[in-house]
């Protein structure tokens, strides 16, 4: 393979993974904005210097290189920030260091313990402890309400069971944009996790809007089973958000982390 072939190759994948690089990283600040700003400060230096992918797959070293600029800053959040948000940012800084950070990339994005061992400097013995460490530190971190916006009856039971079993209460499951507002009003989610497709084809981007202008900002997640078509960087888009079809582990992990930001930002109609 001549370098412009080898050249072209490694753009493919870089543009390939853009945006499981944009979820990892706006789920490590809570933010749609810090965390494609750590994106693309990740592609710029890859692109002033791209031996920093060598040793590892591009996949592997593009994330390795976002989490070393996160790391190197000193893993910041949201300046500025009082109340809940503040509390909760708090609580994220007295988390073991790296472990969920570890835990993002093993449940959400799907890195092995080797791969995350790379990405984050350690051993791989040590990637599956801080994983271990962070399952066990975020169960114990928070709990809440939680509202279901899923159309899909089984799906929707079996996150009901999944948040239930993790020590959220569910506020209830709605069908439709009507009815999940409708649910909204009534029993104030601290936290929705949404569908995007939902029964006579109302959206559950526009049910979550309707519920934040009704109730104020909260924690969203977004499930979907096209997760590239809601992470462009072009528009408000979700900070939140995991793959259909889901593992358990993804929805805990997603809901834990989901839980200590009191504000998301989300999609626009």
């Amino acid at each position: 393979m001549n370098d412009a072939t080898q050249k072209t190759s490694i753009s493919d994948e870089l543009g390939a993974n853009i945006p499981y690089l944009r979820r990892f990283a706006r789920a490590m600040t809570g933010s749609q904005t810090s965390g494609d700003t750590f994106a693309a400060a990740a592609l710029e230096a890859i692109l002033v210097d791209r031996s920093v992918l060598d040793g590892v797959d591009t996949k592997t070293g593009l994330f390795k290189v976002l989490y070393g600029i996160w790391a190197s800053a000193g893993a910041p959040v949201e300046e500025g920030e009082s109340g809940p948000r503040a509390k909760a940012q708090r609580h994220l800084a007295s988390l073991t260091n790296n472990s969920r950070e570890a835990l993002l990339l093993h449940t959400i994005e799907g890195f092995s313990h080797g791969e995350i061992a790379k990405i984050i400097g350690v051993d791989e013995a040590e990637a599956d402890e801080l994983i271990q460490i962070a399952h066990r530190e975020m169960a114990d971190s928070t709990s809440g309400s939680v509202m279901i916006i899923e159309d899909e009856a089984i799906i929707a039971m079996d996150i009901e069971s999944i948040v239930a079993e993790m020590g959220h209460r569910v506020t209830g499951i709605a069908r439709t944009r009507d009815e999940a507002v409708k649910l909204g009003k009534a029993d104030v989610p601290d936290l929705i996790l949404a569908d995007i497709q939902l029964a006579d084809n109302s959206s559950g981007i526009d049910a979550v809007n309707d519920l934040l202008n009704e109730l104020g900002m909260r924690p969203v997640i977004f499930i979907t089973a096209f997760p590239e078509r809601l992470l462009t960087g072009d528009k408000p888009e979700p900070a939140f958000l995991i793959s259909k079809p889901y593992s358990v582990d993804q929805v805990v992990s997603a809901v834990s982390q989901a839980m200590f930001f009191s504000s998301t930002e989300t999609l626009n109609a």
